[in-house]
């Protein structure tokens, strides 16, 4: 691993865009292990968190989210070939037990969230960056998958769901923009697919 450490795919946008269902893809298809960067949230009752306009947690805050951590974990996956990372209960806003990824030889490991395009400098100046995506869709259709997704999994109450994804729906524009500008290609669901074929 240490000879070939540019191994890190950071597959970063809105929430609701894609990235996890791309991900997956990934590693059915392609056998690319993927490290869930929002596994590493800060717990609820978190004095670090920060709060919103709603009167609940800024979960779109990067304050919100344990970015060393995250870094750490991912570097550690790279050169020795396995890490052992944390899961999140979204529901609970608490991290729960987790599991350990395994990086094969020749692999590439997707590094996905909504915060993943905060940690494309660090990885790229540690030598671990390949790609980084901004997966990203029309706001409206973000909208309707972010929001369809999160009722399906119960997330939060239905109310603060809508009222959460109409903030992100204006937001979007802005995200993809910051996101852009931290070095993420903005990319299509079925264009990272495709480039990620060819790196096969």
């Amino acid at each position: 691993m240490s000879e070939h450490p540019a191994r890190v795919i950071v597959a970063c946008g809105p929430s609701g865009a894609g990235k996890s269902r791309l991900a997956d893809r990934l590693r059915h298809e392609l056998g690319w292990p993927t490290l869930r960067l929002d596994d590493f949230y800060l717990d609820g009752d978190d004095p670090r968190l920060p709060m919103g306009d709603l009167g609940v947690p800024d979960w779109d805050d990067p304050a919100s989210w344990d970015a060393d951590a995250a870094l750490t974990a991912l570097e550690t996956l790279v050169r020795t070939g396995e890490v052992d990372v944390p899961g999140y209960d979204i529901s609970r806003s608490r991290r729960v037990e987790g599991v350990r990824i395994t990086l094969p030889p020749g692999a590439f490991v997707v590094a996905e969230g909504i915060f993943a395009a905060e940690l494309t400098a660090a990885l790229r100046e540690r030598g671990l960056l390949a790609q980084a995506w901004c997966v990203r869709r029309t706001p409206w259709v973000t909208f309707a998958l972010r929001l369809a997704r999160d009722l399906k999994e119960r997330r939060k109450p239905p109310v603060t769901l809508v009222r959460r994804g109409l903030a992100l729906r204006r937001a979007e524009p802005a995200i993809v923009e910051h996101q852009v500008a931290l070095g993420a290609t903005p990319i299509t669901p079925g264009e990272a697919w495709r480039r990620a074929a060819d790196l096969r």
